[in-house]
């Protein structure tokens, strides 16, 4: 059903046309559950959040919620990929982080917004008001040590990410990144059969690789040039990719 009142920009919103659209229980039939916040919740506990809840589809290029804006809402990313993204002194957009499904957007007990999240493809989310949430956590604190566990976790990552900007070469970087991209691709990537080649479609452009592993574009454009003409990977057209040798893949991720 589409929101009426939606105008084509960013999502941020009116509460009252969502909590019209509240459904019996959205968590019944949530794809992530398991991975996400939720799998780790008793069933008071997703009574809670069920209750001020909701789904949320947005369309590819929208704006979920813009750097330094009140902080109104955060929930978890069911489908699709978003980014966050900040702006440079100059006006330049840097992609700084990438969001996959069961990934916990938004920050509880902020009082703005610190990077802008744009939806890199067509993506679903379950959306709670902050506010709501925060309410929720103070009543279950056992789910907020477990969001808390998630925080320290995504904070972890993010130290990873900077030793890969920090030490490894540009085709460590690519390989690692590919092989990233095929884990999360999921049940979403293609297999000509079981254990065979992973086929799937790269959520960003060269431009936005080259942006996320402090690399120019041409760069990019030749590490996946040389990948192809060893045979380690297939570039099939548009944004697909093959992994033809995960193996040497990962052999490379490590050593290129």
């Amino acid at each position: 059903m589409a929101d009426p009142s939606y105008d084509g920009g960013d999502i941020r919103p009116r509460f009252d046309y969502w909590r019209g659209m509240a459904l019996t229980d959205i968590c019944a039939d949530c794809a992530v559950r398991d991975r996400a916040l939720c799998g780790s919740l008793d069933d008071r506990e997703l009574k809670a959040l069920n209750a001020i809840g909701q789904r949320r589809l947005v369309q590819r290029g929208q704006t979920v919620a813009w750097a330094g804006d009140e902080a109104v809402i955060c929930g978890n990313l069911l489908s699709g990929v978003l980014k966050l993204v900040a702006a440079t002194v100059d006006g330049r957009e840097q992609i700084v982080g990438l969001l996959y499904p069961a990934d916990f957007f938004g920050t509880p007990y902020a009082g703005q917004t610190d990077f802008t999240i744009v939806a890199l493809t067509d993506a679903e989310l379950c959306v709670f008001p902050r506010a709501a949430f925060e309410r929720v956590l103070e009543d279950h604190q056992r789910m907020e040590r477990l969001l808390l566990q998630r925080t320290f976790e995504s904070l972890n990552e993010a130290r990873g990410r900077m030793l890969v900007l920090a030490r490894k070469s540009a085709g460590e970087k690519i390989a690692g990144f590919l092989l990233d991209m095929a884990a999360r691709a999921g049940d979403a990537g293609c297999r000509a059969a079981p254990g065979g080649p992973i086929t799937f479609d790269l959520p960003l452009t060269r431009g936005q690789i080259a942006d996320v592993l402090g690399m120019t574009i041409e760069t990019v454009s030749r590490q996946l040039t040389r990948m192809k003409t060893t045979g380690v990977i297939r570039l099939p057209g548009g944004r697909a990719v093959t992994i033809s040798d995960r193996d040497a893949l990962a052999a490379q991720a490590e050593a290129a």
